[in-house]
């Protein structure tokens, strides 16, 4: 497995834990705090623009206006044989050390950690610990937590849609966050052809809901959004390809592609996109792509105009 084995690197392609009887399983995450102490400066946010995981936490520090707040560094785009890279020393407060790799938080917060080290990381700079690693409960945080101190209340989880969110969330998940992993981690053509057929069965449902819906949930913005958005950015980009999601691309879906475009054009998101990371870093996972080469398209324009103005409204 790739990971850490009480508290040792150990390299490979994914961890094994992920993969039962040919099928991808995502490992859960480990640190789940959610009661922060909101003060500016405190926090670090660890991230990689390939990641759609992290993508989710970027968006939501930038929408929520916390960049003066919470501190951010940003992993390599190639996993190296250490896992999540940083091209210069990581200043993460005055405990530890200045960090090279991602793991070295892990075993800071936990010595003997066994397990996939992943980004998001929200790190405690004062106390100098991961305080979680999961990034649904991350934008959580960021949604509200910090509202005292920047001002800033846009609330993307309100409380008279959290059901309805909350509903879309598990669909959406599993089937198209999740469901492009299973897909491209898939060890048996079974379990590819069952996950890819429920990836664009629930891509089609959204395309209907979304000819009707100007957002997931109706005229709100909503962190169902979000969390679809970052797996949309990626699509034609990467999963199409490197990981044969590819009965159709999402250029192909009107309704998907236009609201692609209109999120991406939500002031402040374009910047906490990098398609050429994503690219890199999805095409040089070298198990599934053993030559390294990067392609040179699909050329995707995510600024031209989108026609999701009077959808629903």
């Amino acid at each position: 497995m790739s990971g850490l084995v009480n508290g040792q690197w150990v390299n490979g392609e994914i961890a094994a834990e992920e993969i039962k009887n040919g099928a991808f399983h995502r490992q859960t995450t480990t640190f789940r705090e959610t009661d922060i102490t909101p003060q500016a400066g405190r926090y670090q946010l660890f991230v990689s623009y390939l990641c759609p995981w992290a993508s989710r936490t970027l968006i939501f520090r930038k929408l929520k206006a916390l960049e003066s707040v919470i501190s951010l560094s940003i992993a390599e785009p190639r996993i190296g044989e250490q896992g999540w890279e940083f091209n210069t020393p990581q200043d993460v407060g005055e405990r530890i050390a200045p960090i090279h790799y991602l793991h070295q938080l892990y075993t800071a917060s936990d010595a003997h950690y066994t397990g996939k080290v992943s980004v998001p990381v929200l790190w405690d700079r004062q106390e100098g610990r991961i305080v979680n690693n999961e990034s649904a409960d991350i934008i959580r945080i960021l949604n509200s937590a910090f509202d005292g101190l920047t001002g800033n209340t846009l609330d993307f989880y309100p409380p008279a849609l959290r059901e309805d969110i909350d509903t879309w969330n598990a669909l959406i998940y599993d089937n198209i966050n999740n469901g492009v992993y299973k897909t491209g981690f898939a060890k048996t053509q079974h379990h590819y052809d069952q996950a890819v057929v429920a990836l664009f069965d629930t891509l089609d449902k959204v395309e209907t809901q979304l000819a009707t819906h100007h957002y997931i949930t109706g005229d709100t913005l909503t962190e169902a959004d979000w969390r679809l958005f970052v797996t949309l950015v990626r699509f034609d980009t990467a999963y199409h390809g490197a990981f044969k999601c590819n009965i159709r691309r999402l250029e192909d879906y009107p309704h998907l592609s236009n609201y692609l475009r209109e999120l991406y054009q939500w002031p402040g998101v374009s910047d906490t996109v990098n398609l050429e990371h994503i690219k890199i870093g999805y095409y040089s996972i070298l198990w599934l792509n053993p030559t390294g080469i990067v392609p040179q398209g699909p050329h995707i324009d995510l600024e031209r105009p989108h026609n999701r103005a009077g959808v629903g409204r």
